[in-house]
């Protein structure tokens, strides 16, 4: 088994594309995955998968629309991927001073080259944006409320689907994941 962490992008927001984390968690389990749990309402999963992250997504994303009637993107990483997260950002003054203002955004698919160099020529509320690897770290000193980078400059300069979680939240999902490297 591979201990997965599942991210949904833009459910229960606003009160919007409603996902109760119990249903969604039965609906893992019916597709076959154990030691399934959630975090927030924000979808938020580690569970223990038979297949690999690109297969829980395909099975996943399907299973999503048809029970809860709209699609979603789900993006997944394996525990020892999500380690590599949780082992620091390249800001670390932010994560210990403003861990909520720190953001991990991951995209569907490998980033476009460029990713973080768009976004910073977007950025007007002093965001510091670097790349590490698949992930983009942004911290947001002035809140993420007072950004221009919207999810669709997201998704537009790393060339998929993207989500993002802040430091308080990566390192929940990775003790959640077993907190191992």
């Amino acid at each position: 088994m591979n201990r997965l962490i599942i991210l949904l992008r833009g459910i229960n927001v606003g009160g919007h594309r409603k996902v109760p984390m119990e249903h969604l968690r039965q609906l893992c389990r019916e597709l076959g995955f154990d030691d399934v749990e959630s975090y927030i309402q924000s979808g938020n999963l580690v569970l223990s998968a038979p297949q690999g992250a690109e297969a829980a997504v395909a099975s996943l994303e399907p299973a999503i629309e048809q029970r809860f009637g709209f699609a979603v993107d789900v993006i997944a990483r394996t525990a020892r991927q999500w380690a590599d997260y949780a082992a620091g950002s390249p800001f670390p003054d932010a994560a210990e001073q403003h861990p909520n203002l720190l953001h991990l955004a991951l995209s569907k698919q490998k980033p476009k080259s460029g990713a973080a160099a768009a976004l910073r020529e977007r950025a007007m509320a002093g965001e510091r944006i670097e790349t590490v690897g698949d992930a983009l770290w942004v911290h947001f000193p002035d809140g993420v409320a007072r950004t221009k980078l919207s999810p669709a400059v997201f998704d537009k300069a790393m060339g998929s689907p993207v989500t993002a979680r802040n430091w308080r939240t990566v390192l929940k999902l990775h003790e959640m994941a077993g907190g191992q490297r």
